[in-house]
C-alpha cells in the first residue's frame, strides 16, 4: 500500500463516484479505477459495491475510509513541520468558514494577511457550523470559523469578533408586527446546522417563542438565497446586520424592531493536532488586531 493509493482511494470514497473523485486528484478515471483494484486486490477486500452504474462503499470501505483520513491527515501535518522549520516565506493554510464569514468578514482579513506573507498559499472552503467543526476535527482544516459556538471536547475555541442578527422584510412591506405575530408570518431560514439559524432560534427562545411553532415555507443554503427569497416575497428571514446594510440603505429591504442578542465569531482550531506556522502566524495576526487595522 502506498500514500498515492490512500489518497485515491478517499478522494473516491467521499464522493463515491470514480469520475468525480479523478477528476478532484486530476487523474484519469481508468488510472483510479486500476489504483483501487490493485489495493482490493492485494489485500483481497472489496472496497466498494458496484450498484447499476455507481458505488457505494462497502462496510470494509467505511473502515478504510476512516483510517485512510487518519493517516494522510497525519502525513500531511509531517510535510507541514518540515516545510516550515525555515520560516513563513512558503507554506500552506487550509481553512473553513461559515457563509457569513468567509463571504462578508474574512475575506478582507485573508489579502491583509497575503499581503504580509505572500508565499503562503491559502486555500478556503465554505461550509456551515456543523462541517466547519467536522473538517477541523478531521483534520482537513487547520482553522475553522464559526457564527456562535459549538460544543466541540476535541476543539479550541476563541472569539475573534462580534456580530448581530436582524431579522428583515421586504421594503414595501406592512409596518411594524408584535412578536406574537411572528408565528403568522411566512419565514424562509438558512439549513438546520448553519450559525445563522441556531442563533436566531435561541434569540426566539428568548422572545418566549418556540421556533417550531413558526411557518417555516423555505429552507435555504445560502444568504443569497435568503435575500433573493425575502427581497422578492412577502417572508421575513434574519441575517447579518452587515449583509443586509446596503439593502436597508436602499429601501429593498426594512428592519423589523426586534432585538436579537449579538454572536460572536469563533475560531476553531484542534487541541492536539500539529498547527502548521501558517496556522499559528494567522491566528496570531487576528488576536493582535493587526489585520483590522489593516483592513481599516
Amino acid at each position: 500500500m502506498t500514500f498515492e493509493q490512500l489518497y485515491i482511494f478517499v478522494a473516491v470514497a467521499e464522493r463515491e463516484h470514480l469520475t468525480q473523485g479523478a477528476a478532484a486528484i486530476g487523474l484519469t478515471p481508468s488510472a483510479v479505477s486500476a489504483s483501487i483494484k490493485a489495493l482490493e486486490n492485494f489485500y483481497r477486500v472489496t472496497l466498494f459495491d458496484r450498484v447499476g452504474r455507481g458505488i457505494k462503499l462497502t462496510r470494509e470501505g467505511r473502515v478504510l475510509l476512516r483510517e485512510a483520513k487518519e493517516t494522510l491527515a497525519k502525513v500531511k501535518a509531517t510535510e507541514a513541520v518540515l516545510n516550515e522549520l525555515g520560516n513563513l516565506s512558503t507554506g500552506v493554510l487550509d481553512i473553513q468558514a461559515s457563509q457569513t464569514i468567509s463571504n462578508h468578514w474574512l475575506p478582507s482579513r485573508l489579502l491583509a494577511f497575503a499581503r504580509t506573507y505572500p508565499g503562503i498559499q491559502v486555500n478556503l472552503q465554505i461550509g456551515n457550523t456543523t462541517t466547519v467543526a467536522d473538517g477541523v476535527t478531521d483534520g482537513d482544516a487547520d482553522l475553522g470559523f464559526i457564527e456562535g459556538t459549538i460544543d466541540r471536547p476535541a476543539l479550541f475555541t476563541v472569539t475573534v469578533a462580534t456580530d448581530k442578527l436582524v431579522i428583515v422584510a421586504a421594503g414595501g412591506s406592512p409596518g411594524k408586527c408584535k412578536a406574537s405575530e411572528l408565528r403568522e408570518i411566512c419565514w424562509v431560514m438558512r439549513e438546520r446546522g448553519s450559525g445563522t439559524r441556531d442563533m436566531l432560534e435561541r434569540g426566539l427562545r428568548d422572545m418566549d417563542i418556540d421556533p417550531e411553532s413558526l411557518k417555516v415555507s423555505l429552507t435555504l443554503p445560502s444568504n443569497e438565497a435568503l435575500l433573493a427569497a425575502v427581497r422578492g416575497g412577502n417572508c421575513i428571514t434574519a441575517l447579518s446586520e452587515s449583509i443586509v446594510a446596503p439593502f436597508l440603505e436602499n429601501g429593498q429591504l426594512r428592519r423589523l424592531d426586534f432585538d436579537l442578542p449579538p454572536r460572536e465569531f469563533t475560531l476553531l482550531r484542534h487541541k492536539e493536532r500539529h498547527l502548521t506556522a501558517a496556522a499559528k502566524e494567522f491566528e496570531a495576526f487576528l488576536r493582535s488586531g493587526a489585520a483590522s487595522e489593516v483592513v481599516a
